[in-house]
């Protein structure tokens, strides 16, 4: 049998494992007496782990919730997982940097010496993409209402401010009514927190940037959720934020969240060289020296600079609008080329 310290921890961890246990089967687990296992309870009971009995036929125990966080038991694998995910937190955008170092901080000073060494060993400094204006922080707090709004199924009313103004002082949302939505996600993408909703005023699906979210109490009367378009809000946000309305087909069946504009072309690269340098490119060897591609982009004019940037010779298979895409960005850089040489000969 163990002792009685071991015990608990065994006990305790397969509290947090699953819901629901029989006593029954707890006893059999730990190899001791019900009896035992009602000791047990109680002692995890005066150590602040809100323990509740579970009548019935296989009357047992569950781990609930509580007034106040018990200290908590990990296993390895999910004590290394945590400090991996509290380490990467100021990329979230959600306002919860110095929590997050707080947080990692008790989780090191607790941990055994073995798995201390694995997280010193990997440590890890999150670089975010330079970019001319950084990312806005979103309040966790704002998150926070948004997260049970969308949760509770009730209408949300809040100020939105616009994006000419956003981050700049200017402008009051006050000047604007408030939107009501029936919000249905909470998405992150590129690093910004978005909302997903049915906007009530413009009887249409909407995505908002949390930043600009200044929410407004109280929130409205619960709703039935709609059918977002394509069941899938994955496919749903990605399909608008290619340009598309995220409502696929004619039919409504939902989004495949494919680009609005999609080419194929014939590069004079070998194919290994074509698919280190594009992401959601199909790539087809032709012979060593060249390969077919086919991508997409938010439009023609788009897609034809960025097969460009290539610096390779490019047989434009289809359609027609990326030739004539190709052909409107040829006018333009000869007549940029030619401004420079007039410049230069002044």
């Amino acid at each position: 049998m163990q002792k009685t310290s071991a015990r608990l921890l065994s006990l305790l961890s397969l509290l947090q494992a699953r819901r629901d246990w029989p006593g029954a089967l707890l006893a059999d687990r730990l190899d001791v007496s019900p009896r035992t296992v009602r000791r047990d309870v109680d002692r995890l009971r005066e150590l602040g782990y809100p323990i509740v009995a579970t009548k019935g036929p296989d009357g047992g125990y569950r781990l609930d919730a509580g007034t106040q966080l018990p200290p908590l038991l990990f296993d390895d694998d999910q004590a290394v997982a945590l400090a991996v995910a509290l380490q990467i937190a100021t990329t979230t955008g959600a306002g919860i940097e110095e929590a997050a170092a707080r947080a990692l901080n008790t989780v090191r000073q607790v941990m055994p010496a073995r798995l201390r060494r694995r997280i010193e060993t990997l440590r890890i400094t999150a670089v975010e993409r330079p970019v001319a204006r950084p990312d806005p922080q979103v309040d966790s707090s704002v998150l926070m209402t948004l997260g049970d709004a969308v949760h509770a199924r009730e209408v949300l009313r809040f100020d939105y401010t616009p994006a000419s103004s956003a981050g700049t002082g200017d402008g009051d949302p006050a000047d604007a009514p408030p939107r009501r939505v029936q919000p249905h996600h909470l998405v992150t993408w590129g690093g910004r927190w978005y909302l997903v909703a049915w906007d009530l005023d413009r009887d249409d699906w909407r995505t908002f940037r949390a930043d600009r979210i200044s929410p407004r109490t109280p929130t409205g009367p619960r709703f039935t959720p709609r059918k977002l378009p394509g069941g899938n809000v994955a496919a749903f946000v990605t399909s608008r934020f290619r340009g598309a309305d995220g409502s696929g087909g004619a039919d409504g069946s939902g989004g495949s969240g494919d680009w609005p504009c999609r080419g194929e072309v014939i590069l004079d690269l070998p194919a290994d060289v074509v698919l280190r340098h594009t992401r959601e490119g199909i790539v087809e060897e032709v012979s060593p020296d060249r390969c077919r591609l086919v991508l997409g982009s938010w439009s023609w004019a788009g897609l034809a600079a960025t097969l460009g940037r290539f610096d390779a010779d490019i047989e434009v298979v289809g359609p027609a609008e990326l030739k004539d895409a190709f052909a409107h960005l040829a006018r333009r850089y000869a007549n940029a080329a030619t401004n420079i040489l007039a410049q230069e000969t002044q």
